[in-house]
């Protein structure tokens, strides 16, 4: 059977023209190495090189075989230092679940200096989990879960990135605007942007209108941050928003970021991973790039 080690054996031979050469780079006797090829000779009926004096020369056989090393043994080595940076962490596929919506604009922030220093890792999203994404990641479906929302799981861990403020997003020149706060009552008459998640998991429902029995005039779900703050900006309603994203469109656009109650609602954005994957480099890669990018969008509670 032919297999690596004849590859390089021919190979080498051909490079260096002497048996002693490349036994001597193959780490091997010169006797070991001509009981090998003659095996192989013995076992195909073809000789691999001729005696020319003091060198060698390959035969056709011989030739052939060398033009295959050169094509194989590349992509053999080169396969080898793929599987060993697996085994090291330093490559593989990141797979990112995602049930944030406004998450979405601080993870491209964070991608492209993760991509950047880990080119040899492919990194892939999904937002299809819903709410479902703690199961996906217990069964292996992804590796890092971005929520603001953990929830404790046996075999799962939460990593911190960053806090917020849920913020109420109004027109510039809306009433609410000059106030320190809004008070549940304040929207009983608004028209309220969320994005497309259920009341029972929208803290402005469960931690500010609910517990004061009230409700928006009209609730309507927006899918993006860009529309959801256009029509607050052409006096259509208003928005609860985490308060980085109001304060890098409020110049643009002529929104306000008001305090949602008296003390706020306080957000965090968590990293779910399964225990143990932190020493996968990188994934610890991408904990270490998220907390260092998400410095740029550490915003002062509003007052």
């Amino acid at each position: 059977m032919l297999d690596r080690q004849h590859l390089s054996i021919l190979r080498e031979v051909d490079r260096l023209g002497s048996l002693t050469a490349a036994a001597e780079r193959l780490n091997v006797s010169q006797s070991a190495l001509s009981h090998t090829i003659r095996k192989l000779e013995e076992r195909f009926g073809v000789a691999m090189w001729e005696k020319d004096g003091r060198n060698l020369r390959l035969t056709e056989a011989g030739r052939y075989i060398v033009r295959l090393a050169q094509r194989v043994l590349p992509q053999i080595e080169r396969a080898e230092d793929v599987l060993s940076d697996y085994r090291d962490g330093q490559r593989g596929s990141l797979k990112i679940g995602m049930e944030c919506h406004p998450c979405h604009q601080w993870l491209m922030g964070v991608t492209k200096p993760y991509l950047m220093e880990w080119a040899d890792v492919d990194l892939e999203l999904t937002t299809s989990f819903a709410f479902g994404g703690v199961a996906a990641l217990a069964g292996y479906e992804i590796d890092i879960l971005i929520t603001p929302d953990p929830i404790e799981t046996p075999g799962i861990q939460y990593v911190p990135v960053f806090d917020y403020e849920l913020v109420l997003a109004v027109p510039v020149d809306h009433p609410l605007a000059v106030k320190r706060h809004a008070d549940p009552a304040d929207l009983l008459q608004e028209t309220l942007f969320t994005y497309p998640v259920p009341p029972e998991r929208l803290d402005v429902f469960t931690h500010f209108l609910v517990p004061a029995n009230c409700r928006p005039r009209h609730h309507r779900n927006v899918e993006t941050t860009e529309m959801m703050l256009q029509l607050v900006a052409a006096g259509r309603g208003v928005s609860a928003i985490p308060d980085w994203l109001v304060r890098r469109e409020a110049a643009v656009l002529g929104v306000h970021p008001v305090r949602i109650g008296r003390n706020g609602i306080q957000k965090s954005i968590h990293l779910g991973l399964r225990s143990g994957d932190e020493a996968v480099d990188f994934i610890s890669g991408f904990l270490a790039t998220s907390r260092q990018t998400s410095a740029s969008y550490v915003i002062s509670p509003s007052r």
